[in-house]
């Protein structure tokens, strides 16, 4: 076998690039070396597991490896680009992917099946493949807005059951961009993330101009506030909702909801009682959120420590929040929402914080699919994550609780009785939405996911629908509020959504699903073309050795040439010291 490879060295690396394999040319001479095919990953009843053990013992630089990289190279170098483009990372003399290689001007051949590739264009660093991805998201955003419109909001006052009609969805592009990106010492990231929103007529049902009636949060927020204070407090603020001409129902513009609007309640509070609210001038659900960041995340790059990338270290330099009742709830965990580890099992779960709900939450694993040709992972919420206490116990610390499937958030919402759920109260109690007419709730319109490729942890497709409740009720001595009945009445919900999408998506199913194919079959390609180029020098061989055999039997006879004629057949048996070139003997 020795001559074999010293003869036929391009042959010999050809069958180890196929098996994936690592040949290295600076010790070549005699190192034994392990192809293994059919790895681990194989599945029982499959090829299994064979091992050949090799030796070579051709020389570097001398005509065998000259020949073998007058073969191989041509070949090899159409992988080797093909692998650059797939992990747009190449190291000299080495190329990252499974089934790929590439000889050298010293005569090495290499072939690895590890997937470090990966792991080096996931990170957040600069010269990642996914680093613009991470600092300018390339998938456009969309934010649907869903109002509730008050049908009787007379009879609210008087005491009737509250009825609703959805109108919408009002559509806006949605623009994020990373800046103030600072590295830090200890393998994290620092940046501020901006957001702008941009009206969408043509994806919209309906114009910012709509009127749309609903509860007036201002006053009954304020109203509950004062339900256990001295009757002339709230004598006071009764004839001060009066004077200025406010009720527990408002009618305004989805723009005025949106992005705010002027309130002389708002001025007089800010004037008699400075600092008490958290904004100044106009008041809208959305309107802190418009040209504004975040909050200042402080995430791991996974340079250092891979096993942590993505994952927050801080938000606003803090590493808990304080304003649940537990330190459990308190906790930051997870990553920043916008990327995950790679590498994603059906046991993985997709933890992320929400600044605007406040905490950590927890998605789980629910069906593999494939979205635009890609393998996917679809997670989803689960049933507990809006659970109260009794029936989900580690969700004590955000309570005071209703009802389950409704989270309150009033600690984190300048103590307005604002409660957080799934549209139309999907997945809650079903007293909740039976105590409002005009909800549906439905698993296919109302649940929120996010699909995941699980290699890389790029999410490829997202869906997250949140629902904002108000909780009211007729509060005594305060005139307003009539003869309201106790009920937590939905005001919207919203549903961010994103899908990657032409040109970005079309790169992803090259680099991500067509070039591994390729690089797949090219192994076994190798492997079949390997195998053939050795049979080559096999049957050369045997040849060779039959033709020696009959030169010795036509003397056999001559007993005076006997031995001079049996030592040139053995002569011709033994392999030619290294360096000394052989000339064919004409028999």
């Amino acid at each position: 076998m020795t001559s074999l490879t010293s003869k036929f060295p391009w042959a010999l690396a050809a069958v180890m690039c196929g098996l994936g394999t690592q040949i290295s040319g600076a010790e070549l001479s005699a190192v034994p070396a392990t192809c293994v095919l059919g790895g681990g990953g194989r599945k029982a009843g499959g090829w299994g597991r064979v091992q050949l053990r090799l030796l070579m013992s051709f020389q570097p630089g001398g005509s065998g490896v000259s020949v073998g990289r007058c073969f191989l190279n041509p070949l090899l170098v159409v992988l080797d680009f093909s692998a650059c483009f797939l992990s747009r990372y190449c190291e000299p003399g080495f190329v990252r992917g499974r089934g790929a290689a590439v000889v050298d001007t010293s005569g090495q051949a290499y072939s690895t099946i590890a997937p470090s590739y990966k792991t080096l264009n996931v990170r957040i660093d600069p010269n990642s493949l996914s680093f613009n991805m991470w600092k300018e998201i390339p998938v456009p955003f969309y934010l649907s807005v869903y109002f509730f419109n008050i049908v009787n909001p007379e009879g609210i006052i008087q005491g009737q059951k509250p009825q609703v009609q959805e109108r919408g969805p009002y559509v806006y592009r949605e623009f994020r961009h990373k800046s103030n990106i600072t590295f830090n010492n200890n393998d994290t990231v620092s940046f501020l993330e901006y957001r702008s929103y941009q009206f969408q007529p043509d994806k919209s049902l309906g114009q910012e101009s709509d009127y749309i009636v609903m509860p007036n949060i201002l006053v009954l927020s304020a109203s509950m506030m004062m339900e256990n204070r001295p009757g002339l407090l709230k004598l006071m603020m009764t004839l001060a909702f009066s004077t200025l001409g406010q009720r527990a129902f408002m009618n305004r513009t989805v723009g005025e909801i949106m992005w705010g609007y002027d309130d002389p309640l708002i001025h007089l509070i800010n004037q008699y009682f400075p600092n008490s609210l958290p904004f100044k001038g106009k008041f809208g659900l959305f309107a802190e959120l418009n040209n504004s960041d975040s909050g200042l995340f402080t995430v791991f790059t996974g340079v250092k420590n891979f096993s942590r990338i993505h994952l927050v270290d801080k938000w606003n330099g803090v590493s808990k929040v304080n304003y649940w009742h537990s330190d459990q709830c308190n906790m930051i965990n997870g990553t920043s929402g916008q990327m995950w580890a790679p590498f994603m099992t059906p046991e993985s779960s997709l933890e992320f914080y929400s600044p605007e709900a406040c905490r950590s939450m927890k998605l789980v694993y629910k069906e593999q699919g494939v979205f635009g040709g890609i393998p996917t992972f679809r997670f989803v919420a689960p049933s507990t994550l809006f659970a109260n206490g009794s029936v989900y116990p580690p969700n004590e610390g955000f309570c005071p609780c209703r009802e389950s499937g409704i989270q309150n958030v009033s600690t984190c919402r300048f103590n307005a009785p604002l409660f957080l759920s799934h549209p139309h109260f999907y997945n809650a109690d079903p007293v909740l939405a039976e105590a409002v007419s005009g909800l549906h709730p439905n698993p296919k319109e109302h649940s929120l996911f996010l699909d995941i490729h699980p290699v890389t942890g790029i999410p490829m497709n997202c869906s997250v629908k949140l629902q904002l409740s108000l909780f009211l009720k007729s509060v005594k001595g305060i005139g307003q509020t009539g003869n309201i009945q106790p009920v937590v009445l939905p005001l919207m919900w919203f549903e961010e959504s994103g899908a990657m999408e032409g040109e970005t998506l079309e790169t992803f199913y090259i680099q991500l699903v067509l070039m591994p194919k390729v690089l797949h079959y090219a192994q076994y390609v190798l492997l079949a073309l390997g195998c053939v180029l050795l049979l080559i020098p096999i049957i050369y061989q045997i040849r060779s050795q039959e033709k020696c055999y009959l030169f010795w039997i036509s003397f056999k006879k001559g007993s005076k040439d006997k031995e001079a004629v049996q030592a040139y057949s053995e002569f011709l048996m033994t392999s030619a010291p290294k360096g000394t070139v052989l000339q064919e003997a004409r028999l």
